[in-house]
């Protein structure tokens, strides 16, 4: 039989899995990986995480992601996450953009679907949220990475590309992680000293354009200056530190936390893509449990890939094929969710489980 999923954990996630399966009350954290379209491909997992594998749910359950990883948080926390998730579907999918986009549009793009799944009422509902506390990441950039010039931002990008080929933490001579959290929450995450922390609490007054700062990609939108309750400055992307979620957890051996991913690699920052040997660490991955498509289920997707920002020159000139192409990974996606569902309940996800 076809497997649609693999599972990879690591070590004492394994050693928890093996023994007692995997629980809803072991997971402390769901992780939210940057990565664009690609989340399409988890949208019918989300749903199913949301309400139905957490809906007896009681103790606290911690989010954190960055860029659409946060965005699909947003989503998920609100009371009613199904609608909540279908606004975000359908306004995400339907994007369109002229042949050449500046970044002012495509931040209003961006702007506009915040919009169609994130009202004022919703906002309240997240901040109040009484089991899911949501956290998301962004950069506060320094010169000349704060400047919108493609001249002085792309200085900036190869100040900290060469920088981090040196070491990742070296990133922090540009940027500065920032974590956004809900009023009166110590996150059981990012306790590190590789990179100094700015930490915002998040209101009705800067909910959504902390979240729009955490997907705000370099060269590709405009920055976010100046956010309500955070340092003064401009805010981009938290991908460019936080790209799959390579943060310290704070965790029992016994806890869980869940990673559902588009890929079995993990790359820690977005500067790393092309960086094979840039590995996540070990300790920080200890507790991971990485649920992600297989190879074999990848192939059989429109184009046989997961959606990504190439699809928006891929099928340029063609909307309705790339609305049509979407919406069919987003139905396919059903297969990995009722998968997941099958092999937590049946246990058998204690004998498919391999190392990370």
């Amino acid at each position: 039989m076809t497997k649609n999923l693999i599972f990879l954990a690591g070590k004492s996630a394994y050693r928890t899995i093996k023994e007692s399966g995997l629980k809803p009350d072991s997971v402390k954290t769901i992780a939210g990986a940057a990565g664009g379209p690609k989340w399409l491909v988890l949208n019918r997992f989300d749903r199913m995480l949301f309400p139905e594998f957490f809906k007896y749910r009681k103790k606290p359950l911690y989010l954190i992601g960055s860029s659409i990883g946060a965005w699909r948080f947003a989503a998920m926390c609100q009371n009613n996450p199904v609608e909540a998730q279908q606004k975000f579907e359908d306004a995400y999918i339907h994007q369109r953009y002229t042949s050449k986009p500046s970044t002012g549009e495509v931040s209003v793009e961006s702007n506009r679907i915040i919009d169609v799944f994130l009202g004022k009422s919703s906002v309240e509902e997240i901040l109040s949220n009484p089991v899911f506390k949501i956290g998301f990441i962004s950069v506060r950039c320094k010169w000349p990475s704060t400047s919108d010039s493609k001249a002085l931002l792309g200085t900036g990008l190869l100040i900290a590309s060469l920088a981090n080929l040196i070491h990742r933490r070296l990133l922090r001579i540009q940027f500065e992680r920032t974590l956004f959290h809900l009023p009166g929450i110590n996150p059981p995450y990012l306790d590190t000293k590789e990179f100094p922390l700015g930490k915002v609490t998040l209101t009705s007054n800067n909910f959504a354009t902390s979240l729009l700062s955490s997907g705000s990609i370099p060269l590709v939108m405009e920055r976010i200056k100046n956010i309500p309750g955070a340092r003064k400055g401009v805010f981009r992307d938290g991908g460019l530190i936080d790209y799959h979620m390579d943060i310290p957890h704070q965790a029992e051996p016994h806890e869980i936390i869940l990673f559902p991913h588009f890929s079995n690699r993990i790359v820690p920052g977005w500067l790393d893509k092309g960086l094979k040997w840039r590995k996540p660490g070990t300790e920080n991955m200890k507790n991971v449990l990485l649920v992600a498509p297989s190879r074999e289920y990848i192939e059989k997707l429109p184009n046989g890939k997961i959606p990504d920002r190439k699809d928006f020159l891929l099928y340029k000139g063609r909307d309705k094929d790339r609305f049509r192409d979407w919406k069919r990974v987003v139905t396919e996606g059903q297969k990995l969710a009722d998968e997941f569902a099958e092999a937590v309940e049946s246990g058998q996800i204690r004998n498919r489980i391999k190392a990370l």
